[in-house]
């Protein structure tokens, strides 16, 4: 490469993750990098204004880091980030190609440099398939400060680095970008000029944008290179524009295009046909329209409350493990993330598919709502109202009530309202069969 042609290269793309010149050809997750902490998206629990890994790379005072967390988070780009915020030497390694010998030069470089007043930030990528003994090399350098270490890993690192290592470094969890997230990366690809495609003169379709923002699952790099080979691969139209469309991102990142607009009628139809077909006990009608917002990359909490809904509503006292199940599910799937989160998810859609249905406890709040909206409230009887305080008796508070516990089969007749209400009629349908033979037997006083 000519000195004319490196001097087009704009300052923040002179680098590639290994440290070295590269072309202005490069991936455009790449060249996208962000140049400052206001470009980087995401990982506001960490970078957000006032958290402390912010401070402490605005203040310069970075020590070593550990970053975790899924592929395209942005675990790279913080380093290099930081590399130019701190103005400091940034050297990449990566632990599947690097060796001790390797590392044992980098840090002489970095003891060097600063001998003569500088800093050197250590990148190593994947730094989890680093040995014991390898990491073992970078100990007493890290100790020393004569490298800011900073490692990045897609694995726990609590059960993949050495202590002392972890010891000796600020240890960050990077979560997947949010589809709002990945959007901005894209929008600001397509129209940066230097860097991006700004260029191109490309016309990304929203429906498009939006599609490449939730089809990547969190990961930037594979949003901006599907991205890419689509702008590249599309030609232009005769007034030169490139129409990026719902198609081209489709092709572009291998996933077919779902109908389901978040915000519109395929987002509320669909998650209709999946609750209607639990209520109606078709366990794979449900699965399919749960395995169509999944593919099409609704948020799998969304999933879960509408699980857990049914269950309470359409399920009922018929089947009282449903919401059980559900509650799980959507514990679990807050716990464990996509993919595996769609895993306990079926379980409790199928479960309550297929479990006995009954709606009366819902109806029965309905009426009461009903009646507390329409009637005259009622007060609370002196013998239910608390009667825990000193004066309470004085007042007849707690009068004559009384304790379910000390009667046989700890039941006794009592009124609980002034005015008699009735509202929850149990059906003859699984678990609730049983409520119903008992609540039958209390209320006709036998």
């Amino acid at each position: 490469m000519s000195s004319q042609d490196k001097k087009k290269i704009p300052d923040d793309v002179k680098h590639s993750a290994a440290g070295g010149e590269i072309c202005p050809d490069v991936p455009l997750a790449v060249r996208m990098r962000p140049r400052d902490l206001e470009e980087y998206a995401g990982q506001s629990h960490l970078l957000g204004k006032g958290k402390l890994l912010r401070r402490a790379i605005e203040a310069d005072k970075l020590t070593s880091l550990i970053l975790f967390g899924p592929p395209g988070t942005g675990k790279t780009s913080l380093a290099w980030c930081i590399s130019r915020i701190t103005k400091a030497r940034y050297v990449a390694l990566n632990a599947t190609t690097s060796n001790v010998e390797q590392m044992r030069k980098e840090i002489a470089a970095a003891r060097a440099a600063k001998a003569s007043g500088g800093r050197t930030i250590l990148f190593i990528d994947e730094i989890h398939r680093f040995n014991k003994a390898q990491q073992d090399v970078l100990l007493p350098d890290v100790e020393e400060r004569n490298v800011v270490l900073i490692g990045a890993t897609v694995q726990n690192p609590f059960f993949s680095l050495v202590s002392p290592i972890l010891s000796r470094s600020l240890v960050c969890e990077l979560k997947s970008l949010s589809v709002e997230d990945i959007k901005e990366i894209i929008g600001r690809a397509i129209s940066d000029k230097e860097r991006g495609l700004g260029a191109l003169n490309v016309h990304a379709a929203a429906e498009a944008v939006e599609f490449l923002a939730r089809s990547c699952e969190g990961d930037a790099r594979r949003a901006l290179s599907a991205l890419e080979i689509g702008v590249l691969t599309t030609p232009p139209s005769p007034d030169g524009t490139i129409k990026f469309d719902l198609a081209a991102a489709s092709e572009s990142i291998q996933k077919k295009a779902v109908l389901y607009d978040r915000d519109g009628d395929g987002h509320y139809d669909t998650a209709s046909a999946f609750i209607k077909s639990m209520r109606g006990s078709d366990p794979d009608a449900a699965l399919y329209w749960m395995a169509k917002m999944l593919y099409a990359g609704e948020d799998p909490r969304f999933i879960a409350r509408r699980i857990c809904i049914c269950a309470a509503e359409d399920v009922g006292n018929a089947d009282p493990l449903a919401s059980v199940l559900a509650a799980s599910a959507l514990q679990i799937s807050e716990f464990v993330g996509m993919p595996e989160a769609r895993i306990p998810l079926a379980q409790a859609a199928v479960y309550i598919a297929c479990a006995p249905k009954s709606n009366a406890a819902y109806l029965a709040l309905e009426k009461a709502y009903a009646e507390v909206e329409n009637e005259t409230v009622q007060e609370v009887p002196d013998h239910l109202k608390d009667a825990s305080y000193k004066a309470a008796a004085s007042l007849g508070r707690g009068k004559d009530y009384k304790y379910s516990h000390d009667y046989p089969g700890h039941f006794v007749q009592q009124d609980y309202t002034l005015r008699k209400v009735r509202f929850y009629e149990p059906t003859d349908i699984g678990h609730e069969a049983r409520i119903k033979q008992r609540l039958d037997k209390i209320r006709s006083g036998k």
